[in-house]
């Protein structure tokens, strides 16, 4: 059995090798003049299993479950388990890139089938076999439309999630293209002002559907005149919010990009998470990353390939649509997983809960005295309200009662310190919403 310390011999033993004769001289010649005892006493030696059942223990003491109504664009959602066992067959579990058809035809198929899925929510003609994340696919869509149109201004709604829009600062920082922020209304994105900043060098006009504040919005009439323009359209989008709202490719949008951690990827501490694209036909050639697509060998067998790879990796650097961009192929395949598992009548059905409950909650804080709505905008499973206090104490306090209760928007947008995002998902029962609801009264008014 393997011991973590060390008997009396054995740390005699080594002290001698680094040429101490006691402990005291050792921490003499680091420097420590007076080491703290837990240091100056080196406990007996314990087995891997004492070692591990203490530090269970120390563990089980922590109290970190939080009710969660957290979003801003990373949601808590059901995971079926079925989703973590497939992918966890050894046919998967690596995200390396299928060079070799003939013995990837498991992994390209289920990639094929996870840009079939992707192009069905977003009624959008191709798509790539994903991304790093949302931020990197809204950044790879500007680049796109840079390229396309040969213009370098981007406009850029600050309706779209601030995370998102610190990246394409950070991306596009030493290249040249003039990023433009257009103002947000109160929870909408302002596509009036939108459309006075649109003019004739503008290359793309990137929003969020639904957009930060979770407002849904119809963007029909703004896109066909960004196209008078001859300028791209480019939609940021929820995945989950597709099954029960319009997609972005019925409103005429070029190119739909998103973040598809909701599509059955838990949450994580920044990842891996999953980036999607979609593009209308004309744009694909253009497109970055690799598309997996349907082919027939000499013997008219159908098989799966890579049919376009447009990266530094397979041609020429200075051809090559991005240099940055790689495919998520192990979460893509969790997203198919999962999209596989509920169906299309079950996604529905948890974009239904998701709105009903959203709704349920709005209803409920609003009774409290002191907080207010916005305005009365459309949204789907994710509002924003404002507060009689601070909203960043506000959640510091509520995290002391068990619940995450929002996202206080005052972190990104300097004039909305009272503003309260919450974002409620299937997963939240009527017992989480009124336990949360009653702490927030408690929290403002005891």
């Amino acid at each position: 059995m393997p011991y973590i310390a060390n008997t009396d011999s054995d740390r005699a033993e080594m002290l001698a090798t680094i040429s101490c004769g006691s402990l005291g001289e050792m921490w003499e010649r680091m420097g420590i003049k007076d080491p703290p005892p837990s240091l100056s006493q080196v406990p007996e030696g314990r087995s891997e299993y004492e070692v591990t059942r203490h530090l269970e223990h120390l563990a089980g003491q922590n109290s970190t479950y939080l009710v969660n109504f957290l979003g801003s664009g990373y949601y808590e959602h059901i995971i079926p388990a079925a989703v973590e066992s497939i992918i966890g067959r050894s046919e998967f579990i690596t995200a390396y890139t299928p060079y070799q058809p003939e013995a990837s035809q498991g992994t390209l198929q289920a990639i094929f089938e996870y840009q079939s899925a992707i192009c069905r929510l977003t009624s959008m003609d191709v798509s790539n076999a994903s991304l790093y994340d949302g931020g990197t696919a809204l950044f790879e869509a500007m680049m796109l439309a840079v390229r396309s149109t040969s213009k370098r201004k981007a406009l850029v709604s600050g309706a779209i999630s601030p995370i998102f829009r610190e990246m394409l600062r950070c991306y596009s920082s030493n290249l040249d293209v003039e990023l433009v922020e257009v103002a947000p209304g109160s929870s909408d994105s302002a596509q009036s002002a939108i459309l006075d900043a649109l003019d004739d060098e503008t290359a793309v006009v990137m929003v969020q559907y639904p957009n930060v504040f979770g407002t849904v919005e119809e963007w029909t009439e703004t896109v066909s005149r960004i196209h008078a323009k001859k300028a791209l359209a480019v939609c940021s989008t929820y995945p989950i919010a597709l099954a029960l709202i319009k997609p972005p490719g019925q409103m005429g949008f070029d190119i739909v990009t998103g973040e598809g951690q909701s599509l059955g990827i838990p949450l994580s501490f920044g990842g891996p998470y999953l980036g999607f694209m979609a593009v209308r036909e004309k744009l694909m050639r253009k497109m970055p990353g690799r598309i997996v697509g349907k082919a027939k060998d000499a013997s008219g067998r159908e098989g799966f390939v890579l049919t376009l790879q447009a990266r530094e990796q397979h041609i020429r650097r200075e051809s090559a649509m991005s240099n940055i961009c790689s495919n998520e192929s192990l979460c893509a395949i969790a997203a198919i997983a999962y999209l596989s598992c509920v169906g299309k009548s079950g996604l529905e059905r948890v974009a239904r809960l998701c709105n009903a409950k959203a709704q349920f909650m709005r209803s409920e804080m609003l009774k409290i005295k002191g907080v207010s709505p916005l305005d009365e905008n459309p949204f789907f499973n994710e509002f924003a309200v404002s507060l009689p206090c601070d909203a960043s104490e506000f959640v510091g306090k509520m995290i002391d009662k068990g619940y995450a209760a929002g996202f206080p928007l005052g972190r990104y947008y300097p004039d909305r310190k009272n503003q309260l995002l919450v974002a409620v998902t299937e997963k939240r029962t009527r017992e989480e919403i009124k336990g949360c609801v009653n702490a927030m009264e408690a929290v403002l008014w005891t």
